[in-house]
């Protein structure tokens, strides 16, 4: 294929002088250099393409049109001026990008991206000698991936003629298979290698180079057959007498280790022996096999997961560093850094345990050398590569002054600090090495091993002025390195500019000053010292009185501030309860002093109820202020008091009418609750609503004494299948409220019973949404939510009057989903709003203690409740004569109805029901 592209290429050389001649010897320069470029391109097309079909095309700069590149140069010769402009307008773009991106990389040698298009648009100009350069310069600072050294390979064995190309190509497939593990490249190195077995010594590189390949990439359970069936195929098609006991070895080899399509690999060894296969080669097999199944949750794991897969690739390490096979546990983690090569963690793990277990000199430090080259930002990674080095006895390159050797460490130092300025502080706009570490550590080598004060001193001046002068840690640590490897007159001096430029703790370094002129100074050196340090704590604490006042100050604003807020709340909180309208649900807690006894505020529970569907008439009420003549006083007849009307209003509200309910139909009713108070004819509105469900029977709301709508009603029908119905529409929004649905059950009977159709425990499949904006919609949740998964529901919170408090379930179809879903939006931002997101686990509710049952005055339990919440105190009086005390039963009430009506009880042991003025006349005989 090289020998006929070369011949094509010359061949347009001489092609114009056959041709009819242009009208200019220009023009025919021109359109013979345009041929040429042609065909530089299809040879470009033509190399890229012999990558075979499996390969997918990697760079854009080759495209299936460059095919049809190589047809025009045909019609070139009569026609040089039809596609000219078309190649030179192109070229000249192109050859405008080259020059940029030279000219980027000449600014900055580590940009990968402008590496690899400079390489592109080279090949596709076909600048042979170019690329071969730009790809050099590339693989020197950057580890190469495998497509780009399998480009760079086919190029380079596509122009390879003589043996001195072949050795470069060889060159060049050893350092391929040093950056990564590649079984690829393993595979494309020994078919190249047995292209030269006929040359000497080839027959024992095409076998050195196999055997090679199956110690680094043999155990690869996917790739790893290619590489043993291309050994077996090689050494079958060898004539030699000994060719068969190698192929014997290969099969038994191969049939010993786990491998995907092992059992062809076995059939295939049967149809091939002459001879029965030995037994130890079945037992091995079977071994192999065996562990085949327990490799094989990892290898599918990693099949049906993306790119890069760290964390299927983590449990695979961390199967096989509990198996503790070395050759398997460095398989796994060259795999591993093949898609996660960017990742410092990674590199440290794989180093630590190539330090710690198998501790080979070469092995060690290459992956040390590699996990630099892959992420040279990354201290701890250097670090451990300089330990490894002297660990394993490298030798140490020893400083000294005026040698090359030190001339390239500060070299290093110098590039590093251009380093943090250029990429760090002036994209950033932050110091990359905010206390100047790496200068300090220059100075201390310029100090210590170069006895170079003088260089150590400007690289401290520099450090004082990048802002540390007004830290005293920072001027202690130039004057112990002055101490240390200086005089006493520049720590003096050192101490001096210390004292009047410290700002965080100048007592300190006061005291450091006077402690070396007490032991190192003069009687003048000591008053200097002393006159300077008062001056300078004097001025510092005139500034501190200052600081400190200004900050009283602004204390004190705040507080006044905060106080006139308190104030500001008071009074528009007193100004909104004088706005507050009069009519109330709730009683009143006091009474008033000028209550009469013949009010009926206090009536009994029992004559309330006697009476609870009629107004007491006015002939009674008459008698009863007649019965109040007999105190001697009298009640206002025509008109009462506001305070007076206040009170009866708030007795009749309490004899409001209730709506009878049956409990025996509690399987066909339902109690719908949190309506609309403002919903006109609720009959009317919720009966197409609910007849939906089945036949209603009735609708029975509820309303108070003035006939206002209280929010809650029943609804009965006729079959308990349609009330069952009539759940589900529970939640659903009316009005802009949502409406409530709950089973009719009486609370009396079952105390427990609750209603609430979420479950409450943990569910792997469902997330739990927080921090939402309120105008977020349930279709806007589920457009994000849906990008991770399968949505199945998705509920907004809300509360009573409908509206979101920012909190929402997602259901997915699986954990899975749910599980990717929390990685991916926890800490999302929607509309402003930060979002956090958790599997559904809602906490536990605390459950109250049941009350004790106690007994009561009079024999029976009664529950605890009646006393109130702290039960019967000891000092509770009883207003009631005893006389007249009677045994009180609790009375269990339904819930959301009327109580029931109490048993009957015997006519002898009942006491007769008394009047206000019966009750008066038993207080006046006392």
């Amino acid at each position: 294929m090289a020998t006929a592209a070369a011949t094509s290429a010359t061949e347009p050389e001489t092609e114009p002088k056959a041709g009819p001649k242009a009208e200019g010897e220009e023009d025919e320069i021109k359109a013979a250099k345009t041929r040429r470029k042609v065909l530089s391109r299809a040879v470009a097309a033509a190399t890229y393409k012999t990558t075979g079909p499996g390969r997918e095309q990697q760079e854009e700069g080759v495209s299936e049109s460059d095919g049809d590149e190589y047809a025009m140069a045909s019609s070139a010769e009569s026609s040089p001026g039809e596609y000219e402009w078309e190649y030179d307008e192109e070229e000249e773009k192109n050859q405008l990008e080259i020059e940029r991106l030279e000219e980027q990389l000449s600014i900055n040698v580590y940009d990968y991206n402008c590496h690899v298009d400079l390489i592109r648009l080279l090949r596709l100009e076909g600048e042979l000698t170019k690329v071969r350069m730009a790809r050099q310069k590339m693989s020197e600072i950057f580890p190469l991936t495998e497509e780009l050294w399998l480009e760079w390979l086919h190029d380079e064995i596509t122009m390879a003629l003589d043996g001195l190309d072949r050795e470069h190509v060889y060159d060049l497939f050893e350092k391929a298979v040093k950056d990564y593990i590649c079984p690829n490249i393993w595979l494309e190195y020994g078919q190249y290698s047995v292209g030269g077995i006929g040359q000497k010594g080839g027959l024992e590189k095409v076998r050195s180079v196999f055997e090679r390949a199956l110690s680094s990439v043999g155990l690869h359970m996917t790739k790893g057959l290619a590489i043993w069936e291309a050994y077996r195929e090689f050494e079958s098609a060898i004539v030699e007498a000994a060719r068969l006991e190698k192929v014997h070895s290969l099969f038994r080899r191969q049939l010993a280790i786990p491998l995907y399509e092992m059992e062809a690999t076995f059939a295939e060894y049967e149809e091939w022996s002459e001879d029965p296969i030995p037994e130890s080669v079945i037992q091995n097999y079977n071994k192999a096999l065996q562990q085949l199944e327990k490799y094989k949750p990892y290898e599918d794991a990693l099949l049906e997961a993306e790119a890069p897969r760290l964390a299927e690739y983590q449990a695979y390490i961390d199967f096989e560093m509990k198996v503790g096979d070395p050759a398997r546990i460095q398989l796994i983690f060259e795999r591993a850094l093949v898609e996660n090569c960017l990742v410092p963690d990674l590199w440290i793990r794989y180093s630590q345990y190539l330090d710690r277990q198998l501790k080979v000199k070469d092995l060690v430090l290459s992956v040390h050398n590699r996990a630099v080259r892959n992420c040279p930002w990354t201290v701890a990674l250097w670090s451990r590569y300089l330990l490894a080095m002297e660990r394993h006895g490298v030798d140490h390159q020893v400083i000294a002054d005026s040698s090359k050797e030190l001339e390239e460490l500060r070299s290093a130092f110098t590039r590093a600090l251009e380093y943090l300025k250029q990429e760090v502080e002036e994209r950033f706009n932050e110091s990359g090495d905010p206390s100047c570490t790496i200068m300090q550590n220059w100075a201390r080598i310029e100090a210590r091993l170069c006895n170079n004060m003088q260089k150590a001193r400007e690289l401290w001046d520099s450090i004082m002025t990048k802002g540390n002068a007004k830290y005293a840690n920072m001027w202690l640590e130039y004057y112990n390195l002055e101490r240390a490897h200086g005089d006493t007159q520049h720590c003096r001096k050192a101490l001096h500019r210390a004292v009047q430029c410290t700002s965080d703790y100048p007592e300190h370094v006061c005291e450091v000053l006077l402690t070396l002129e007490r032991t190192e100074g003069t009687l003048e050196d000591w008053d200097i010292a002393v006159q300077k340090t008062e001056t300078r704590l004097a001025r510092v604490n005139e500034q501190r009185i200052k600081a400190a006042e200004k900050e009283a100050a602004l204390a004190q604003q705040e507080e006044e501030k905060a106080e006139h807020r308190k104030k500001t709340r008071a009074e528009k909180k007193a100004l909104k309860k004088k706005k507050k309208t009069r009519g109330t649900d709730k009683r009143k807690a006091d009474e008033d002093d000028e209550k009469e006894w013949g009010d009926d505020e206090e009536e009994p529970a029992s004559k309330r109820r006697k009476v609870e569907n009629s107004v007491p008439p006015a002939g009674e009420a008459q008698a009863l202020e007649a019965e109040t003549g007999l105190f001697g006083r009298s009640a206002p007849v025509a008109i009462e008091p506001p305070s007076k009307q206040k009170e009866r209003a708030a007795a009749l509200k309490r004899d409001v009418p209730k709506v009878l309910h049956d409990s025996s139909k509690d399987g066909v009713t339902v109690f719908v609750s949190n309506l609309p108070y403002s919903m006109d004819e609720p009959d009317a509105k919720l009966r197409p609503l609910f007849e939906a469900c089945g036949d209603v029977v009735e609708v029975r709301p509820i309303f108070s004494n003035r006939g206002d709508f209280r929010g809650y009603c029943y609804v009965e029908f006729k079959e308990e299948k349609s009330a069952l119905k009539a759940l589900e529409l529970d939640r659903k929004n009316v009005e802009g409220r949502p409406m409530f649905v709950s089973p009719c059950v009486d609370k009396s009977k079952n105390p427990d019973f609750k209603v609430f159709r979420y479950s409450t425990a943990l569910e792997k499949h469902k997330l739990f949404i927080s921090g939402l904006p309120f105008s977020c919609t349930k279709e806007e949740l589920e457009e994000i939510c849906k990008a991770h998964g399968t949505v199945r529901d998705i509920r907004l919170v809300t509360n009573r009057a409908g509206k979101p408090k920012g909190l929402a379930y997602v259901e997915y179809e699986n954990e899975s989903q749910a599980s990717q879903a929390v990685m991916k939006m926890d800490g999302m931002t929607i509309k402003e709003n930060v979002i956090k997101v958790a599997i559904s686990n809602p906490p536990q509710r605390k459950v109250p203690e049941q009350p004790e049952a106690r007994k009561g005055p009079g024999g029976p339990m009664v529950p605890r409740q009646i006393y109130g919440a702290r039960g019967r105190g000891r000092t509770q009086l009883s207003l009631l004569p005893r006389a007249l005390q009677r045994t009180s039963t609790a009375v269990a009430q339904a819930e959301n109805g009327p109580a029931p009506k109490p048993a009957a009880t015997s006519a002898a042991t009942e006491a007769p029901k008394m009047s206000n003025a019966d009750f008066a006349k038993l207080l006046l005989r006392k």
